[in-house]
């Protein structure tokens, strides 16, 4: 093969590697749901909604995805004086996409019905990869939600928020699967948005805790427009 055979070859190569990267870039500024790729490592304790938030936004900017409003999908529980807040009521009307450009849900009622789309294949990260699920090493799959299967808050009575995202000590929150599986074949196990309360024996919502179980302090972010 000649300099004159191979220089074109090379020059479609790049033109294909440049096609696709504007493609995967053209995709992602038009994502509107992701799963976050980290927490902020500090256990449940994110900061509250406010920081959630913040880093929902932060890492869909650096995901290309910066120009639209994010909001993690989180609840949180009435305390002194304070209502509870609902996950399904702070993320927008939808449709959402994943940043391959794949509808998870229509609207809100869809999101929270048999019929989303998310799964290990389809709730990616802000940078449209992947998170390991149970079968991996490590498992990732515990994503924090707070929340009943219907999007819901919980009532006061128990934790199931970690402090309303604030506590990275004793105290529990409530988690997803988002590969839906887990150690049996019911629906709380399949479940996305709320499958069991984390627990450990640093009091359920450190770092460490949230490892133990199968997660790492992830949790969902959507675009509300």
């Amino acid at each position: 093969m000649n300099n004159r055979t191979i220089v074109p070859m090379l020059a479609s190569v790049a033109l294909l590697a440049l096609g696709a990267g504007a493609t995967v870039q053209a995709q992602q500024a038009t994502m509107t749901f992701f799963l976050t790729s980290a927490g902020p490592g500090k256990g449940a304790d994110l900061g509250g909604l406010e920081g959630a938030d913040r880093l929902c936004q932060q890492l869909a900017q650096a995901g290309g995805a910066g120009g639209k409003t994010w909001r993690a999908y989180l609840s949180t529980q009435a305390s002194g004086g304070a209502q509870a807040v609902n996950a399904r009521d702070r993320i927008g009307a939808g449709p959402w996409k994943n940043a391959k450009g794949e509808t998870i849900a229509q609207n809100v009622d869809d999101l929270h019905s048999a019929n989303n789309k998310i799964n290990k294949q389809t709730a990616l990260t802000e940078k449209g990869e992947m998170v390991n699920g149970r079968t991996d090493t490590p498992n990732r799959h515990d994503v924090l939600t707070g929340s009943q299967p219907d999007g819901r808050a919980f009532p006061a009575a128990e934790d199931r928020t970690c402090g309303n995202w604030t506590k990275s000590g004793a105290g529990a929150a409530m988690v997803g699967h988002h590969d839906r599986q887990g150690l049996r074949d019911d629906d709380a196990s399949k479940s996305w948005n709320s499958s069991h309360p984390s627990r450990g024996p640093e009091g359920g919502c450190s770092q460490a805790d949230l490892k133990s179980t199968g997660g790492d302090g992830l949790f969902y972010c959507f675009a509300t427009n």
